[in-house]
């Protein structure tokens, strides 16, 4: 494991790229000159020590650079110093340093010239230090433009990095003054009649002239006070996004669901219930209590039946027979928020008609 993170340091010289190891490699070989064969044993020890700082330019420019210039006035050998220079101009562009480097580098190859070939005529001198100069315009120049294109292209990443947080703060300011503009609908339509509906049936039952209505009103009132408690937990979700839901409805609860409902609804479900997560508990009873709605809805006055069988799976069965009458009620988005539901938690919806002219609602949920 320590080899491996040694290994791994020792490459992030070259953006732990191997391909970059093997071209700096390759370019050490081809311009530190030890693979020259007429080099002497001290001139090739200067030669590999040259090599080395050119393996190393990527992560320290500027000793490739300072070797380079020993090589220059040692033996006025110029290729390394190319390298050098356009190493550390792509490093750090146009740096008041990279001038000086390349000052120095092209001054010392002219001084070690005329130092080595003293009483050349002045022509020939000036043309010699305009070879000089022009061998380092051509490194100099790809280092400088390489620099800026790796600019260029940071700060094009940044700049479309910035706008797409900027665009998912913005959708998601959206999303949220959506949700809480909903939100204040409900509250305005559905709220209100639902509080005036509770009101009006507890006035209802204490003025209630027989038993049988007052308990029809208190019932009224009691889902109408449900109702608007899971209204309200509702659009808190809706003002202040996903929050604790620990007021939802469970699997627990289908029971006094159908005690609710009336005296025709069936109920078949395991004495010790199974532990579901939260999504397979609300998904469960929302599908019984969309069935419930949907059979009152469509068949009133038939039998209705709720089976709960718990195994690996849980499965919720809501079967109704044919209605006494047809339901005047148009169609809504009951069966298809049902299917949205179990979907969201992971399971499976069958419905359709059964044989004897009634309707069945199937849920698979895991557990």
């Amino acid at each position: 494991m320590r080899e491996l993170l040694d290994r791994e340091q020792l490459l992030s010289w070259w953006d732990g790229k191997v391909h970059r190891l093997l071209i700096d490699l390759a370019v050490a070989l081809m311009f530190s000159g030890v693979l020259s064969t007429q080099a002497t044993p001290w001139e090739f020890s200067l030669h590999f020590a040259v090599g080395v700082a050119l393996l190393v330019r990527r992560r320290f420019p500027l000793v490739a650079a300072g070797a380079s210039v020993a090589l220059i006035a040692l033996l006025l050998y110029l290729p390394p110093s190319w390298v050098a220079l356009y190493s550390y101009a792509r490093r750090y562009g146009s740096a008041p340093s990279t001038w000086v480097v390349g000052i120095v580098i092209i001054t010392s190859g002219v001084t070690s010239n005329l130092i080595r070939y003293p009483g050349e005529p002045l022509f020939p001198t000036l043309l010699s230090i305009g070879v000089h100069s022009a061998l380092y315009t051509v490194p100099a120049m790809l280092g400088l433009w390489l620099h800026q294109r790796q600019a260029l292209l940071t700060g094009a990443r940044e700049r479309i990095e910035r706008a797409e947080r900027e665009r998912a703060l913005l959708t998601g300011r959206a999303v949220t003054e959506e949700r809480r503009r909903i939100a204040r609908e409900l509250h305005d339509v559905i709220a209100h009649r639902a509080s005036v509906m509770s009101l009006q049936a507890g006035a209802l039952t204490l003025h209630a002239k027989d038993e049988g209505t007052a308990q029809t009103a208190e019932i009224i009132r009691e889902n109408s006070a449900k109702a608007l408690t899971e209204l309200r937990g509702m659009l808190r979700v809706l003002r202040e996004g996903p929050s604790d839901l620990s007021e939802a409805p469970t699997l627990a609860d289908i029971a006094e669901l159908v005690r609710e409902t009336g005296s025709g609804v069936r109920l078949s479900m395991p004495e010790e219930l199974p532990s579901t997560t939260g999504s397979t508990g609300r998904a469960a009873y929302r599908v019984v209590q969309e069935a419930l709605t949907n059979a009152a809805q469509h068949a009133p006055g038939a039998s209705v039946s709720v089976v709960v069988e718990a195994g690996d799976e849980l499965r919720v069965t809501v079967t109704n027979g044919p209605g006494a009458q047809a339901s005047t009620a148009g169609p809504g988005y009951g069966l298809l928020g049902m299917r949205e539901r179990v979907a969201l938690a992971g399971g499976s919806l069958e419905v359709g008609p059964t044989a004897d002219g009634g309707f069945r609602v199937s849920a698979v949920l895991p557990r």
